[in-house]
């Protein structure tokens, strides 16, 4: 069976800093005609780095749609769709950590909402860190943390980590751990 449906028409309906929303019309399987609202996003990166001594990084942030601060792996957006996400994942870690890695592993791409949203988050693990200064943007005030791979996997678990994105790469990075 073909699943796949075809734009007829497009409405580009907003366009601020991070992202913009569309309204497509699309031609069903089955001939129908339908409405998909998409939320378009250059893309993201989210890196899990991991210390000699098996502790991950992260970093504590206020998160204004939620209204509180959450427990999250370094992470950031894509300058543009044609940035090299390893770029951006090497550029995040630093900004936000301080930390620098002799090696970044590509661990895969996640898709945090394809029902609305074209957004593809980079997954990364770091070893090798070294450490400096971090250098967060101007409107981002970061606390980091070490936490043990372990803990955080069983943070993981207990849903003291709600974000989809940390949780994901926890568990890979687990995984691979073995």
């Amino acid at each position: 069976m073909n699943l796949t449906e075809t734009t007829t028409s497009t409405k580009n309906c907003f366009e601020g800093k991070i992202l913009r929303v569309r309204v497509d019309t699309v031609r069903l399987p089955n001939g129908a005609t339908a409405t998909r609202d998409i939320v378009e996003h250059n893309g993201a990166v989210c890196v899990a780095a991991l210390t000699e001594s098996q502790e991950l990084l992260f970093v504590r942030q206020y998160r204004h749609p939620f209204g509180k601060v959450l427990l999250e792996l370094p992470a950031g957006k894509l300058d543009s769709k044609s940035e090299n996400p390893l770029s951006a994942a090497v550029r995040e870690l630093r900004e936000e950590t301080g930390a620098t890695a002799a090696d970044m592993r590509f661990l895969g791409e996640l898709y945090p909402s394809p029902g609305y949203c074209d957004e593809i988050i980079s997954l990364y693990l770091a070893t090798g860190l070294s450490f400096g200064e971090s250098d967060p943007d101007d409107d981002e005030f970061l606390e980091v943390e070490r936490i043990p791979l372990k803990t955080a996997v069983q943070m993981v678990l207990e849903n003291e980590i709600p974000d989809g994105k940390t949780q994901a790469l926890v568990l890979k990075v687990a995984a691979l751990m073995g």
